[in-house]
């Protein structure tokens, strides 16, 4: 599975990540890609994180590998969800709290998750890698009466989230 992150959204969202970044941006990068890297070692995912470069950025897209994870920044004058709304297609999980951009992407095809949502994930599975343990599979909820099937673009969707 290929999973793009809006990279500064995801900092900015999570609560130990954010405080490293207002301390020193490139501290809250590194500790972000090195979440992301073991992430990708546990569960072998394809990650892409992107990170605005429109400010100070290059005049080309920059693009480099760190510890296996695909770090992008966008092209001075761009932005990061400029550059991910070019990334997204059917099959890719994009990793945003950006209401403009989750639109935008699932309209494309791709299955979206909050900045929040997926770095409880990605926490749940290091602690459980780092204590040994197999993640638990959420037991979906029985209830009584009819039964309903999911529309289909939505048990996709279910069935790639429950991959993260």
């Amino acid at each position: 599975m290929r999973v793009i992150v809006d990279g500064y959204n995801l900092i900015r969202q999570s609560p130990s990540l954010s405080q490293l970044d207002r301390q020193d941006m490139a501290a809250g990068r590194h500790r972000l890609i090195e979440h992301l890297a073991q992430y990708q070692r546990i569960k072998g995912h394809q990650i892409t994180v992107v990170f605005d470069g429109w400010e100070l950025g290059g005049l080309a897209q920059g693009q480099e590998r760190v510890r296996g994870i695909s770090v992008i920044f966008s092209r001075k004058g761009e932005r990061a969800d400029e550059v991910i709304k070019r990334m997204a297609t059917q099959g890719v999980v994009v990793v945003t709290s950006d209401r403009d951009l989750r639109d935008f992407v699932e309209r494309a095809g791709a299955t979206t998750i909050g900045s929040e949502d997926f770095e409880s994930r990605l926490e749940l599975a290091i602690m459980a890698d780092l204590k040994g343990l197999e993640e638990e599979e959420e037991d979906p909820v029985r209830c009584k009466g009819l039964a309903r099937r999911l529309p289909k673009a939505r048990r996709r969707r279910e069935a790639q989230l429950r991959k993260l």
